[in-house]
This record gives structure tokens, C-alpha cells and sequence, in this order.
């Protein structure tokens, strides 16, 4: 079995961060988490008062960055995008009149919000992925309704290089 950190070298995608150049950085899982973090923290902050949920926001962005990032690092978009274009005429609901490109970015729709709404499971995230097709899909000639499939797909790769059932869905 191919680690996917040796695929993002052999590939040359090391996730550098814009601004240092560092390897693995991944500034939307680790920004998403952040916030989710803070406002979890808040709240939970929050029953000592003001300086509590200051504190609470503090501290639960600092864990929900790390956890958004780590989760982050686990979806490679270079492999994801490999992995869909070599095998996507495969899965049942191809169509062969829409090709790769069409599909595409229902994929990418898939794998980022597995990383992005690791808290809940497909049903849940639908309308996010939803909005986040229609707003993303470009000259994509499928609307959400053929994408969903293959933004399904896409979610549950994800889900399944993850250890246990993260989203507790039985997967």
C-alpha cells in the first residue's frame, strides 16, 4: 500500500504554506478547525464568565487548529484528483456523454468536505457540499443531482483511510 506523504513527494505537492513555504501546511483544515474549536471553547468557557470564554476561545482554537490540520493532512488533493481521473468512468453512476472534467469538481467537493465537516456524516454536510458545488463547479455540466453521487464517493474514500468510523455512520 502507497503512503499517500510519499505520494505528495513524488508528486511534488508538499501542501507548502503560501507564506513561509513550509511543508505540510494546510491553512483551510486548520483554519476551519480554529474556529470551530474557538466557538466550542467559548461556550464551554463560558459558564466561568467573560474571562472564560476568552480563555475557552483561546485555548479550543489553538486544539481545533491542530485537529483541522491533522485531518487536513490526511486528504492529499494531488492523489484524490489522480485516484478520481484514472477510475471515475468505473463507478456506476458515469455517465460516458459527461467526462472527467465534468465530474471533477463533484469530487473535490467530496474529499475537501470530508476534511472541512469531519463532525458529521454525509446526510448532514449535504446542503454545505451542496452550496459548496454549485458555487465551486465552474463549467461543470452536472448539476447537483448527477454530482452527488460522485460527491458521495469521493467523501467515503476519504472517510475509509480514516482509523475507526469517524463520523460514526457505520463506515
Amino acid at each position: 500500500m502507497t503512503n499517500q506523504n510519499d505520494d505528495r513527494h513524488a508528486h511534488g505537492d508538499a501542501n507548502r504554506d503560501p507564506i513561509t513555504g513550509t511543508p505540510g501546511a494546510h491553512p483551510v483544515g486548520t483554519g476551519v478547525g480554529a474556529t470551530a474549536g474557538g466557538v466550542a471553547g467559548a461556550a464551554v468557557g463560558s459558564v466561568a464568565g467573560p474571562v472564560g470564554t476568552a480563555v475557552g476561545a483561546a485555548v479550543g482554537a489553538i486544539a481545533g487548529g491542530l485537529g483541522g490540520k491533522s485531518m487536513a493532512e490526511r486528504v492529499n488533493p494531488t492523489v484524490e484528483d489522480a485516484y478520481w481521473r484514472e477510475h471515475y468512468s468505473a463507478e456506476t453512476y458515469h455517465d460516458p456523454q459527461y467526462g472527467y472534467e465534468d465530474y471533477a469538481p463533484a469530487y473535490r467537493t467530496g474529499y475537501e468536505g470530508r476534511a472541512r465537516f469531519a463532525d458529521r456524516d454525509f446526510e448532514q454536510a449535504e446542503p454545505d457540499l451542496r452550496a459548496e458545488y454549485e458555487r465551486g463547479r465552474g463549467n461543470s455540466r452536472l448539476d447537483w443531482d448527477r454530482a452527488r453521487d460522485a460527491t458521495r464517493a469521493a467523501w467515503h474514500r476519504v472517510e475509509r483511510a480514516l482509523p475507526g468510523d469517524a463520523d460514526g455512520d457505520g463506515r
